[in-house]
């Protein structure tokens, strides 16, 4: 099926990326994906997607373009309906919001219903076109503030946002019933994530109170004490990785240096995950030679999360 997404504004490139997970990106604008999905469900699993629609067709941002369109699809609503239209920063409208709803509304036959719509249909217009789909989902983004690492039984600072813990996951293409595992788990905000899209997950870390706080946050998860440059784990045994390579002087690692620590790491990650699969790497300086010796880069990635930090997300397989 042909979807239209309507992305958040978080990152310029991660939510398009995102949608690999679930169908095959066809086209791209500012906070707009085309894709193909066969299966419009999975699509609730995406964390930086604000509005799953079925696309219905695109045309130029101009109010005669617009209307033929309109015209050319002879729409038809089954349930009572609403017509929303979002314009996307800097795209200029052809004529007011409103005007636009009101000539989308008098090109679709059925009953309109502004305060209790049964069906939507939503224009995006983006740089300058006009693209046009019916509402499937619009994403619960709140659950994510509900999992707000504050909240957990084990806290420790510096942990990743749900919200992105879960993008990344997605950027592993990991599906439901497959293993998820992370080396560097911490208080396994990765693992989480990987549950509730149901993947089997499996995480190490070498601190133990990391694992024993980890064990208080989730539950039915393989966790254990490992050094990853030396992981007590056969070849070709993982569907998938994401992790948080540490950074600072106060983590606790067995490695001479850090470079050491990453060479040795991404090693172990490439005999342990299966062929053609991936793994998702965040760290927090340019790692890009030392993948490169293991691993092809699928995507190169920063984000900017304060003035003193930059994460730096590498997709690998």
């Amino acid at each position: 099926m042909k979807l239209l997404f309507e992305l958040s504004g978080e990152h310029p490139d991660l939510p398009a990326a995102e949608i690999g997970c679930i169908g095959s990106v066809t086209a791209r604008a500012p906070q707009v994906a085309i894709a193909d999905c066969l299966v419009p469900g999975d699509t609730v699993r995406l964390a930086q997607t604000h509005v799953v629609m079925e696309y219905l067709g695109e045309c130029p941002a101009e109010k005669r373009e617009i209307i033929s369109l309109l015209r050319d699809l002879s729409l038809t609503a089954s349930k009572p309906f609403a017509c929303r239209v979002k314009r996307i920063h800097p795209a200029v409208l052809p004529i007011h919001r409103l005007d636009l709803e009101r000539m989308m509304g008098n090109h679709i036959t059925g009953t309109v219903s502004l305060k209790d719509p049964g069906e939507e249909f939503r224009a995006i217009v983006s740089d300058s076109t006009w693209y046009l789909g019916r509402v499937l989902y619009h994403i619960d983004r709140g659950s994510y503030a509900y999992r707000n690492p504050m909240r957990r039984p084990f806290f420790h600072p510096g942990v990743m946002m749900p919200r992105m813990a879960r993008t990344l996951v997605n950027l592993t293409h990991i599906q439901p019933g497959e293993l998820l595992y992370d080396p560097f788990c911490g208080t396994g905000g990765f693992l989480l994530e990987g549950k509730l899209i149901g993947a089997r997950t499996v995480g190490s870390d070498i601190d133990f109170d990391m694992i024993e706080g980890s064990r208080e946050n989730l539950h039915n998860t393989v966790l254990f004490c490992a050094d990853t440059c030396r992981l007590p784990i056969r070849d070709n045994a993982v569907d998938a990785v994401a992790t948080d390579l540490p950074y600072g002087q106060s983590t606790s690692i067995k490695a001479k240096n850090l470079d050491q620590l990453y060479m040795e790491s991404l090693f172990e990650i490439r005999r342990i995950l299966r062929n053609k699969r991936r793994a998702v790497i965040v760290t927090h300086r340019n790692i890009t030679p030392i993948a490169r010796e293991f691993f092809e880069i699928i995507h190169a990635f920063t984000q900017r999360v304060h003035k003193s930090l930059t994460r730096s997300i590498l997709v690998l397989a």
